[in-house]
């Protein structure tokens, strides 16, 4: 494997996309965009990175900052237990930042990948990160047809990568690793082979066998719900509750909703239109009808909210997005 890391590198050199956590990349930067780019493309993460750094700027504030600020912060981006988790870490954190994989692996929140993310990039430690962009491209590479979702798999390109990592740009290999299953041997749709630094070492390549390579067990379906979501409004006010405090979306604020056929938690009110919604998570298809609606008598067992302070100050899930759009202040 070492052929492949100086033309890498010199790829990397040339080619790398510019964003905000690269051009200061210390531990609490790269810390923030490697749990914000879990799960969430680049594009989407940017402008939650810029905002999220200019009100938070430090590991301190952070810590201090109130949860129903920081999920603000956070909407959108989804699971939410990632805001919760590093709130948790940086009261663990304090003043000073864990400088080895070992110390960082210790937070709330922080894996393998991510633990070797930050200690290669922000302190240069030789330490591969390795997620399914990198396990993509090195199956790809060597011609390796085992389910990468394995652990055996991943510790095995760990321990070969641990062997070639360039010393003193540890954290230039790191980041061109991920960029190379980025934007050239893509996740999705045929790789760009022609424009990729590794071309003339790839079994791939050479075989014409993309499709293949890497080897997944296939995901089980989604189970499909059908809700029925109550956008109701009492004197001006719409009506929130908070979700239970383990599970899916977990003690976020919601609008009062019921699966498809229960019994509606509010009656004696006027409909005003209906809104259609579809929203996916990782195991779980929603399927929404939204009844907007209007009463007189605002139900004490939901919190009624001013709709300027739910849209400004209150984090709903972004499955609820099409319905909080529609209210008008």
């Amino acid at each position: 494997m070492k052929q492949l890391v100086e033309p890498l590198l010199a790829w990397y050199a040339g080619n790398k996309r510019v964003l905000p956590w690269r051009s200061d990349p210390q531990p609490y930067h790269v810390w923030i965009s490697e749990i914000m780019l879990q799960q969430t493309r680049v594009e989407t993460v940017i402008p939650y990175y810029e905002r999220f750094l200019a009100e938070l700027p430090t590991v301190q504030s952070l810590a201090a900052v109130p949860e129903e600020r920081l999920l603000k912060l956070w909407e959108g981006l989804g699971y939410y237990s990632r805001a919760r988790n590093l709130q948790k870490a940086a009261r663990m954190i304090g003043e000073d930042f864990p400088g080895t994989y070992e110390e960082i692996l210790k937070l709330p929140g922080v894996g393998e990948y991510t633990a070797g993310a930050i200690s290669s990039i922000a302190f240069g430690e030789l330490e591969p990160a390795v997620d399914g962009n990198v396990l993509r491209i090195l199956a790809r590479v060597k011609g390796v047809r085992r389910n990468i979702s394995e652990p055996a798999v991943k510790a095995e390109f760990k321990e070969e990568l641990r062997k070639v990592y360039p010393a003193g740009r540890c954290g230039d290999f790191t980041q061109a690793l991920m960029e190379l299953g980025a934007i050239v041997c893509l996740p999705n749709g045929e790789p760009l082979c022609g424009e990729c630094p590794w071309r003339e070492f790839c079994y791939t390549a050479e075989n014409d066998c993309w499709q293949d390579i890497p080897f997944k067990k296939a995901a089980k379906p989604r189970r499909v719900e059908k809700r029925i979501v109550l956008i109701a409004v009492c004197n001006g006010k719409a009506a929130l509750r908070r979700r239970p405090a383990r599970g899916l979306l977990a003690n976020l604020w919601e609008f009062p909703n019921v699966l498809e056929g229960e019994a509606l938690p509010l009656d004696g009110v006027r409909q005003t239109e209906k809104v259609y919604a579809k929203h996916i998570f990782s195991h779980i298809e929603w399927h929404m009808t939204g009844i907007f609606l209007e009463t007189a008598e605002c139900d004490p067992r939901f919190e009624w909210v001013e709709i300027a302070d739910l849209k400004e100050k209150y984090a709903l899930p972004a499955a609820f997005n099409s319905f909080k759009e529609k209210l008008k202040v």
